[in-house]
């Protein structure tokens, strides 16, 4: 029953990514077909810089719907159920994660948190936690199977896994999503485990296409103020009342 960490593979992306959301700009403001561009955007006879340039002019208009026809796909481990609980409240996405009803946890891997991990008491009652939720779970299991629950144990035995069970699972979001899930989860103030997952996903998507995601992260980057009440504010930004004084 290790302990694990975080992972996070690029699955897929939308190809051509960029002249799709150069096309679907375009088509708003043009009065042809972009149909027929698309091979010329293609072949590069219209530049990359060109097409990025444009995007970027336009987003800065506060126009950003055509971005939504691109997506990337994520693979995830090394994240928690508390994490997952977070991750699926962002409602612009596809989620496949991992069954805790048909994937059995006698062998469950769990997160620490890091402050926990940095108090030796904390840390030794956390993992003598962690080692009785996981001998629970294989008891139950057991005495669920003995008494004919068979393959269903699993779904009645996973009542006393904690929160800090390690889960999988794939997420796919369009960029629209990805921006504003960015803008929340890379702040401060986010849950320091969230905020790891968004990094990671960032780091990503800035290396696959920076045009769209150069300035992506919390919202207090792109405005230079911190858009939450005084009290909320983690103190990096000043707030929006204070920039404005």
């Amino acid at each position: 029953m290790p302990r694990v960490g975080l992972r996070v593979e690029l699955l897929s992306m939308t190809p051509n990514a960029l002249s799709l959301v150069y096309a679907a700009f375009r088509q708003c403001y043009h009065a042809g077909f972009v149909g027929d561009m698309w091979e010329r955007l293609l072949s590069g006879q219209i530049s990359p810089e060109k097409q990025a340039a444009f995007v970027a002019g336009v987003m800065e208009s506060g126009h950003d719907s055509p971005v939504e026809h691109v997506s990337f796909s994520f693979a995830v481990e090394g994240v928690s159920r508390a994490l997952t609980h977070q991750l699926v409240r962002h409602r612009i996405a596809s989620y496949s994660q991992q069954s805790q009803r048909y994937v059995s946890a006698a062998d469950m891997d769990y997160i620490t948190p890091p402050a926990i991990d940095r108090i030796p008491e904390a840390k030794a009652r956390f993992e003598a936690f962690m080692d009785e939720a996981a001998r629970a779970y294989r008891d139950l299991q057991s005495i669920l199977e003995a008494a004919g629950r068979g393959s269903k144990a699993n779904e009645d035995a996973r009542f006393v896994l904690p929160n800090a069970a390690e889960s999988k699972i794939v997420v796919t979001m369009n960029v629209r999503s990805l921006l504003h899930f960015f803008n929340l989860r890379c702040c401060e103030r986010a849950q320091w485990e969230i905020r790891a997952l968004a990094q990671s996903m960032l780091a990503i998507c800035k290396e696959e296409l920076p045009a769209l995601f150069a300035t992506a992260g919390p919202r207090c980057e792109a405005l230079g103020f911190c858009p939450e009440a005084q009290r909320f504010s983690c103190g990096r930004y000043p707030t929006r009342a204070a920039s404005c004084e």
